[in-house]
């Protein structure tokens, strides 16, 4: 089989390339996606807890969650299927992040970069964020940060498979199996990718989208991307407490916390020394009873009185360089494309980097949004997109 673009990795990036990329008027080449999940049971974005905020530091990444934002908005028209609407189940209560006095500067000079982009995030001295969030322990806090009507979380496995159909509609074909080579035509071209079922496509252009996985696809071209799998455990509890319209909070512990119905979701990083960085989905629930736990009942004195229900893990494509994405062209390998590094921030910006690609692939630049600023390149050249990591 030939295509003009193969496409690995269906998870919630590449169904955005593959449906952008199949959407656009100027681009009527052939498509597929390899998909070594089909059922997605252990793909990252149906593990992924699916939320969307502005409060980045940066421009490059602010930029993104405006464009897939706006996406997410009209998602039901821009995914129908016939007159079918797409369904996302979009939540905009905003997002708060809190800041001890320490963190308080770094937090302002953000925020004026957000202003800067457009975005209206609001930010509350201590004593007004007691008033208006009287649930909430603010002893050792400065402030928060808090964005509202533009940030929130959404179905992000309904996305996943809203674009998945779309792109299916479009013609796009979807091929479970494995890819366990890239046969290359010379060094600096990809001719064939090579799959487990015995299969040899003939490739145009090679899009690496596969996640955590990234990195051995990377090196099946003889290159290599700094993407490590890293696991992030989602806990789900009850609890008597009632928050009014509870914005997603980032503490300053390092734990999140967002409702879901009357139950409430949250997490926290794991500490470094103890991530393996392998592909197991063991829960480590260590995380909650010595971290997340006493975090949560200093910050809502509420939470002292609660249940873990149950709990999950997924795997985040970690970019040890600089925590963003890593989108474009190998400067080495030209028909290969990567789209890859998101550290969390994948699902909330499919969208921008879908149709960039896709801009990418069918104008050779970038028309709808600029992501020149996630390429390669500054890897090799040690300029880090200085992004926080919450």
């Amino acid at each position: 089989m030939k295509y003009d673009v193969v496409i690995i990795g269906g998870g919630v990036v590449g169904s955005s390339i593959a449906y952008f990329l199949s959407a656009n008027p100027d681009f009527s080449g052939s498509i597929a996606v390899i998909e070594r999940d089909p059922y997605y049971t252990a793909s990252s974005s149906s593990l992924s807890t699916s939320a969307i905020r502005q409060q980045f530091g940066t421009p490059p990444n602010i930029a993104m969650s405006k464009f897939s934002m706006e996406f997410l908005r009209n998602v039901g028209t821009r995914l129908a299927i016939g007159d079918e609407p797409a369904d996302i189940g979009l939540h905009q209560p905003g997002y708060l992040v809190l800041a001890t006095p320490e963190r308080a500067d770094a937090q302002r000079a953000k925020n004026r970069v957000q202003r800067s982009m457009g975005v209206d995030i609001e930010l509350i001295e201590q004593s007004d964020l007691a008033r208006r969030l009287p649930w909430l322990n603010t002893e050792d806090l400065a402030l928060g940060s808090f964005g509202v009507g533009s940030e929130g979380w959404f179905d992000g496995p309904g996305l996943m498979q809203a674009f998945r159909r779309k792109a299916r509609a479009q013609k796009v074909d979807y091929i479970a199996a494995t890819v366990t080579g890239l046969a290359m035509a010379s060094s600096h071209r990809v001719g064939e990718v090579v799959l487990d079922n015995g299969e040899r496509l003939v490739a145009g252009t090679v899009i690496n989208a596969a996640g955590p996985w990234s990195a051995g696809i990377a090196r099946m071209a003889s290159v290599e991307v700094p993407v490590v799998p890293s696991k992030r455990c989602v806990f789900v509890f009850e609890t008597p407490a009632r928050i009014e319209n509870c914005p997603f909070v980032f503490d300053t512990s390092g734990f999140w916390l967002r409702p879901e119905g009357q139950l409430f979701l949250c997490g926290i990083p794991p500490l470094r020394e103890n991530d393996p960085d392998d592909f197991g989905l063991d829960v480590d629930y260590e995380l909650f009873d010595d971290l997340i736990w006493p975090a949560l009942a200093h910050r809502v004195p509420g939470f002292e009185q609660l249940r873990m229900l149950r709990a999950w893990a997924g795997l985040y494509e970690y970019n040890t360089f600089d925590h963003s994405g890593i989108i474009g062209r190998h400067p080495e390998v030209s028909n290969f494309v990567l789209a890859t590094g998101f550290s969390g921030h994948g699902m909330m910006h499919a969208a921008a980097t879908g149709s960039g690609v896709s801009d990418l692939i069918a104008y050779g630049e970038y028309r709808s949004i600029d992501l020149s600023a996630f390429r390669y390149e500054r890897i090799a050249s040690g300029q880090p997109i200085e992004e926080h990591v919450y």
